[in-house]
């Protein structure tokens, strides 16, 4: 952590980028000016991410760029901050068209409910961000060493108190957004401030935060946002229509590095019950500085809230976030976890209001097997229906009134897509996949590429045991990083190598529970011999509700090494 020798900490290269960056500008200005390359300036690489955005390449063209001399084929990616993922129908038809002139055309839902552009142009950043800011979206902090996008629990049928508890993720995502003025000088061409006073960051500073910070609200029993698997986790206590407050969970993170003992998945763990609006933004703002003041900022690998509350101890770490509180957590109220699903067709609110919710198969939204994005387009330019992300890649036509039903149900059912997603088996309504190759830099393999062929193998085999209609998780991700969120998966499949994973089985179904990694590095022919007897045994064996992961997890010698 420090230099025996100085004293000094010994910080790792991104700390000195974002400390010497005037509050995240660096070079960025001179790096968009440059039109030989396009890529921009190392060190910008860096900061760019606290923008919202990253830099890539297209990883299919490299090596035929290489033999040509050409550099690598650069473009970038950019995501917005849509705290509880919510458009309306205005938004949406805006993120349509920007999409289709600045970007692949695709429309990439994420695991943290907002959406992606890939394959922006240098020279299209500025005029994409600019076409956004016109309908008041930015990317501020959707990336980079800051609280990321909040999630929230998606669907208004799940609590009549349902929109106070969706209110908290914008509330948060607000009081933890960056003092900055960098992103509106830099990308909208708005005048620098003359008092840089304004400019002072009493949550960030000028070191931002040792790694990146994601937070999660859910309403049991539903656990859609997989409350566990972030840094803060805040579970509403509700008392029938009343929310009460929120449990608060620290420490989850999945993000692992293969070949290092050191890192590792962490569920958050619940330390406590916190009451009024005033107590929970406090209590979130203070977990965020005592990760920033006690954060890991020599080795990144180490540098999560989850790493720090192991080094420091949950004890020590909670008494230090009651002191910068002024008041003590309450003990954590009962609560418990039935299901973790979206809500798959239509479905009314306690309002009347209908919402529908479509598969889209790994959120990736494009006229490819089926025209889902232009479905989409017409039912915003309805202006019937607003949209909704879930945070597992899905997306609600939500608050639609009754009188209004039919013309979105029309939509749907002209471009097919009541029907495709009614005929996708649960596994794979369920199934998440990250980008992956051929965009990601960090991909070892394929994500959302391949997981949908895989299933198609899987499911003979589930058709053969009668398990078609078992929601069986399975998650996929080119990489250990966790992005799509394997470890909580009842099979994750962990990229290492071109064609090539790690296979992790039991997993709970609710979130509750880490699987375990029991093969390394299988091709697909080996994963498909080693899940077909296991499928076997569980459709002959498995006791009344019993899930697939909670068989594999209590009967583990049925797993046999290879």
């Amino acid at each position: 952590m420090s230099n025996p020798k100085t004293g000094e900490p010994n910080l790792s290269q991104v700390e000195k980028i974002k400390m010497k960056s005037d509050g995240l500008r660096g070079s960025l200005a001179e790096s968009l000016q440059d039109q030989l390359t396009g890529a921009l300036r190392e060190e910008d690489q860096s900061l760019i991410k606290h923008h919202g955005m990253y830099q890539q390449d297209d990883r299919d063209l490299r090596e035929s760029r290489a033999q040509k001399k050409l550099e690598w084929l650069y473009s970038y990616m950019i995501r917005l901050r849509l705290p509880g993922g919510f458009l309306n129908p205005s938004q949406w038809v805006a993120l349509h068209h920007i999409a289709g002139e600045h970007s692949t055309g695709v429309i990439k839902i994420t695991t943290r409910q907002t959406i992606q552009l890939h394959g922006i142009l240098k020279s299209h950043l500025k005029p994409t961000l600019k076409a956004f800011a016109t309908q008041r979206l930015d990317s501020i902090a959707a990336c980079g060493d800051v609280n990321r996008n909040v999630i929230c629990s998606a669907h208004p049928k799940q609590s009549r108190a349902h929109e106070e508890v969706f209110a908290y993720a914008d509330k948060i995502s607000t009081l933890a957004l960056p003092r900055t003025n960098a992103y509106y000088e830099i990308w909208l061409d708005r005048e620098a401030l003359t008092n840089k006073e304004e400019e002072i960051d009493p949550l960030y500073q000028d070191r931002y935060l040792p790694r990146k910070f994601k937070i999660a609200i859910c309403i049991p029993p539903n656990n859609d946002v997989d409350v566990f698997a972030n840094d803060i986790g805040l579970i509403a206590i509700l008392d029938g229509d009343k929310l009460l407050g929120f449990n608060v969970a620290i420490g989850g993170g999945l993000g692992t590095t293969h070949g290092n003992a050191d890192t590792y998945p962490r569920l958050a763990t619940v330390i406590g019950f916190v009451a009024s609006e005033e107590k929970i933004l406090k209590a979130v703002y203070e977990i965020i500085t005592v990760q920033r003041d006690f954060g890991n900022r020599s080795d990144r690998k180490q540098a999560r809230l989850k790493y720090t509350i192991d080094r420091m101890g949950l004890d020590a770490f909670k008494s230090e976030v009651e002191k910068r509180c002024g008041f003590e957590f309450e003990p954590a109220k009962p609560f418990s976890f039935s299901e973790r699903t979206d809500y798959f067709g239509w479905h009314q609110n306690h309002e009347g209001n209908w919402y529908y919710t479509l598969f889209v198969e790994n959120g990736r939204i494009a006229d490819e097997n089926r025209a889902i994005k232009t479905a989409l387009y017409e039912a915003a330019q309805t202006g019937k229906t607003n949209f909704r992300f879930t945070a597992n890649q899905k997306v609600i036509l939500s608050d639609i009134h009754p009188s209004d039903k039919k013309a979105i149900e029309q939509i749907l059912e002209k471009y097919d897509l009541i029907k495709h997603t009614d005929e996708a088996i649960p596994m794979r309504q369920n199934a998440i996949a990250c980008v992956a190759l051929n965009t990601c830099p960090l991909a070892l393999a394929e994500g959302q590429r391949y997981l949908p062929t895989l299933i198609s193998k899987l499911e003979p085999l589930l058709k053969k045991y009668k398990l078609e209609n078992d929601p069986i998780s399975i998650r996929m991700t080119g990489c250990p990083n966790g992005c799509g969120r394997p470890y909580l998966a009842e099979i994750g499949l962990i990229g290492t190598s071109y064609g090539r994973y790690n296979l992790h089985l039991g997993g709970d179904r609710l979130g509750e529970r880490l699987n375990e990694k029991k093969y390394e590095q299988v091709n697909e022919e080996e994963i498909i011999s080693i899940l077909d007897p296991l499928f076997k045994k569980y459709a002959a064996a498995k006791k009344k509700y019993q899930s697939f992961g909670d068989f594999i997890h209590q009967n583990p010698e049925l797993v046999t090494t290879r």
